[in-house]
């Protein structure tokens, strides 16, 4: 049975709707499987019969997955049709999520988040290639910014409900609801979404010939050094504000940052093409400034909020520059790349817990916030410096 390839039908003068809602979704269900356990942990915990902080491995282990797994699937699949591959991952989703909603055993449900973990790194390597493939050159930032706009979304208002819906109608019922949710989104990916090739054969390189490519190194270097500092923070934002005197505002200090987190993916995506390279640099120096405050100045709750506002300023529409300029420096090999960007950003989320932990025990909450300083100056400094192989001024060469 042969394959037809269809070409996205649109201009460069308006985004594609529908199939930017299947990205868009497919980014929300991945995070939403990724961080709904935090939200039932007391559910779950009693159900698997196990303490809370072992149930809590089971964000660990979907992380290891991701971590494990997403550049050697990437490789694997590289000449696959760019829809069958998202469809495949959208199933390991389905099966995932729908284990974890009936299994009352431990290890399975472990197993079936190793899966769902596999699953999130094929769909975190395709999701920026894919949107930009569906649109002009003027329109490839913008059209990432939506795609990518799942995340915010999810972690903003996506776990809180989960989190209601778990103590409301048990968190088995949730993951079931994630999963129907994901089912619906098969069916939508599979009628909307254009598929595209996969690279062929003759043109697949080693990955280690791929990061040796002008700007990549330097991409992910970035990467790798505001994930790591933003994950100290925010792992530990509640000990962080306990010492700041506000352990009862946690909630709202998180939406503070979730909601301005939202705005950061609605302005990136407006500016994204003609000021990529400012808004990175704009994007640094402001997470950098805001550790620094929360350093400095968090006795004072106003300080703490406008300093948490501007975090999450910075944060929200990052992964969205910093996946768009690793595509422009990787070029075709696009695909392959992102799959190395999945896994620096889940390296920076495991040595980040870890490192954020060691700290707090060691030296306090105020040493979170000079390691994040410490972190984020010299990427600044990086991000300033590379200003032609790696962060230029626009998306797409040539344009200004």
């Amino acid at each position: 049975m042969s394959t037809t390839l269809n070409a996205p039908r649109t201009s460069a003068e308006r985004l594609p709707l529908p199939p930017l809602i299947a990205l868009f979704t497919a980014g929300l269900v991945t995070t939403l499987t990724e961080a709904l356990p935090a939200g039932v942990l007391p559910q779950m915990s009693r159900a698997l019969e196990v303490s809370e902080s072992v149930a809590g491995q089971t964000v660990t282990i979907y992380a290891v997955g991701t971590l494990l797994t997403a550049i050697p699937v990437s490789l694997a699949t590289s000449t696959w049709p760019r829809r069958h591959l998202l469809l495949t991952a959208l199933v390991g989703f389905v099966i995932a999520n729908l284990v974890t909603a009936l299994s009352l055993s431990f290890p399975l449900t472990m197993a079936a988040r190793f899966i769902a973990g596999a699953s999130s790194g094929v769909v975190w390597s395709l999701l920026g290639g894919y949107a930009s493939r569906l649109v002009g050159p003027g329109l490839k930032g913008r059209a990432m910014a939506f795609a990518m706009a799942g995340t915010p979304v999810a972690l903003s208002l996506g776990v809180p409900v989960g989190a209601y819906l778990g103590r409301a109608v048990g968190w088995q019922l949730t993951f079931g609801l994630v999963t129907a949710l994901t089912a619906l989104l098969i069916c939508w990916t599979a009628w909307r979404l254009p598929n595209f090739p996969g690279q062929q054969a003759e043109d697949r390189i080693p990955l280690r010939r791929i990061l040796r490519l002008r700007g990549i190194r330097t991409v992910l270097a970035v990467t790798g050094a505001f994930v790591l500092a933003h994950t100290i923070l925010y792992t530990y934002i509640a000990p962080i504000l306990a010492d700041a005197g506000l352990q009862d505002q946690v909630q709202w200090v998180l939406l503070d940052f979730g909601v301005v987190s939202i705005v950061s993916i609605w302005l990136t995506g407006v500016l994204i093409d003609r000021h990529h390279r400012t808004l990175v640099v704009v994007s640094t120096t402001l997470f950098a400034v805001a550790a620094a405050t929360l350093a400095v100045a968090s006795s004072s709750p106003i300080v703490d909020y406008v300093a948490v506002a501007a975090w999450g300023l910075s944060f929200g529409g990052v992964a969205t520059l910093l996946q768009s300029a690793l595509m422009r420096a990787a070029g075709r090999h696009a695909d392959v790349a992102q799959s190395s960007m999945v896994t620096t950003w889940n390296l920076g989320i495991g040595l980040g817990g870890l490192a954020g932990g060691a700290l707090l025990a060691g030296f306090g909450s105020g040493s979170l916030m000079i390691a994040a300083v410490v972190l984020l100056v010299p990427t600044v400094v990086v991000v300033v410096l590379a200003r032609g192989h790696a962060f230029p001024k626009a998306l797409v060469e040539g344009r200004s």
